[in-house]
């Protein structure tokens, strides 16, 4: 069994904290290896981009992050409070924690921002989202990250994105890093993403 921390920022995305549920709730029931997902935040109940409102399951301050595996973070919009959250030291700390002990750390779109603010990504490459004139882009590299313009950035345990439709790529990655290739397959034929006989 793997565990992995889905972060719930304020002002998260929907959709991009939906495919780690989805492609990891796949592994769970249909996978060679289950992967239990745990969705935390710092406040008790949440509102998205899209002003849905959501309760995680755990605070958290309340979490002892030596027993999860990786950490998920969608990302969100700034008017909506995604940053109030994603900023936080506490989160920060948490994201030290994660890169500090080697666990794979995979950020959708601007999720990555908070990676980048935490330090971790110094030195390192990794993509974030490339509209409105590539601001978010421009505050990453100010992190001392190193940005490609790519759809998908991997250094070594940091999965980074540019936005919501690498969200299924993002996912897919993870669960590469924390069970097999095959795995992967298996999952992504009962979701039907990939065709197991094409005409």
């Amino acid at each position: 069994m793997k565990k992995v921390l889905l972060f719930l920022a304020q002002g998260f995305e929907e959709y991009e904290a939906a495919v780690f549920t989805d492609v990891l709730g796949w592994s769970r029931v249909v996978g060679d290896v289950p992967v239990e997902v745990v969705t935390a935040g710092l406040r008790p109940e949440i509102q998205c981009t899209w002003s849905l409102i959501v309760k995680p399951q755990a605070q958290l301050k309340d979490l002892d992050l030596a027993e999860f595996d990786a950490l998920a973070i969608p990302g969100g919009f700034q008017r909506a409070g995604f940053y109030e959250d994603a900023y936080h030291e506490d989160f920060l700390e948490a994201v030290r924690h994660f890169d500090k002990t080697g666990k794979p750390i995979a950020a959708i779109c601007v999720g990555a921002m908070p990676v980048g603010k935490s330090g971790v990504l110094n030195g390192r490459k990794a993509t974030t989202y490339h509209l409105v004139n590539g601001r978010r882009r421009k505050q990453l590299a100010e992190f001392g990250a190193v940005v490609l313009d790519q759809h998908v950035v991997v250094d070594r345990n940091i999965i980074t994105s540019t936005g919501p439709a690498t969200g299924l790529e993002v996912a897919f990655t993870l669960l590469e890093m924390l069970t097999t290739r095959e795995n992967v397959e298996k999952v992504q034929e009962a979701m039907a993403i990939i065709d197991p006989n094409p005409l």
